[in-house]
């Protein structure tokens, strides 16, 4: 039987996201996961576009195990932008509401940075999607909000559930990427790292 490409990679995923978990097991590598904890309050100082980037390096730079030469940590975040405002993860039932709204008959852009950090240092790097709605009436999104909990999630949405089955219309760039995770990114980025010795 043959050894993956990424042989012998190992992964360890700092994140809580079952759905980032659900993608880096897809390239037949081992997966650690583990969680790192960092104030996500947008600074002032960094572009919304660089947001993601930012906040999945500095999830990194706060992740206090150590590294295997043939271990991998990956970070990563998620930011929606629709007219240059970042829409984050809803505070409640309302705010998930607002935001539906908000993206509701419109495109909006969705920002997935990740960096890679192994015993050689952090690599990272940003991929974007942009995603059309449809229109969505105010039941539909009552529905969603209330049967399917999008408060842990930038946005308020999920792409791989519900709101993704009837309201998203067409998406320009990786479908992974606004499902958290943009995988030809990871995939290219981990090719190139120097194999361990």
């Amino acid at each position: 039987m043959s050894a993956p490409p990424l042989f012998p990679w190992r992964l360890i995923l700092a994140s809580a996201s079952p759905r980032r978990r659900q993608l880096l097991q897809g390239l037949d590598l081992p997966v650690e996961i583990t969680s790192v904890d960092v104030d996500e309050t947008p600074p002032a100082h960094v572009p919304n576009d660089q947001l993601a980037e930012h906040l999945a390096v500095k999830k990194a730079d706060a992740w206090s195990g150590t590294l295997a030469p043939d271990q991998v940590l990956i970070t990563a975040d998620t930011t929606v932008l629709i007219d240059e405002v970042v829409l984050n993860k809803p505070v409640d039932v309302a705010d998930a509401r607002r935001m539906l709204a908000l993206l509701s008959c419109r495109a909006h852009r969705v920002v997935t940075g990740v960096c890679l950090r192994t015993v050689h240092g952090p690599t990272s790097f940003a991929d974007i999607a942009i995603v059309h709605f449809r229109a969505l009436d105010a039941a539909e999104i009552a529905y969603y909000v209330e049967q399917h909990h999008p408060l842990d999630k930038a946005g308020a949405y999920g792409v791989q559930d519900w709101i993704g089955y009837t309201a998203v219309e067409r998406i320009e760039g990786s479908f992974y990427t606004v499902m958290g995770l943009p995988m030809h990114r990871v995939y290219t980025a981990l090719r190139a790292l120097p194999i361990p010795s």
